[in-house]
């Protein structure tokens, strides 16, 4: 799995992608709100992790998701 953080402009807020293998969009959400239905994507018990990934995360940067 894949993350990319996406710059918003002006009133659009910055957003969090996560892409499969093939780099087909299987999740989209704002990067100031937790992600639900984390369980969803194998991600269930790593909530703080990705927050602090994500806080982290340059914006454009397609990264090798890793927790």
């Amino acid at each position: 799995m894949y993350i990319i953080k996406v710059k918003g402009k002006a009133k659009i807020p910055d957003y969090i992608q996560l892409r499969d293998d093939n780099f087909v969009l299987i999740a989209y959400f704002r990067a100031d709100r937790p992600l639900k239905n984390i369980e969803k994507y194998g991600l269930e018990g790593k909530e703080e992790a990705l927050q602090k990934l994500i806080t982290e995360l340059p914006f454009g940067k397609l990264q090798k998701l890793s927790l």
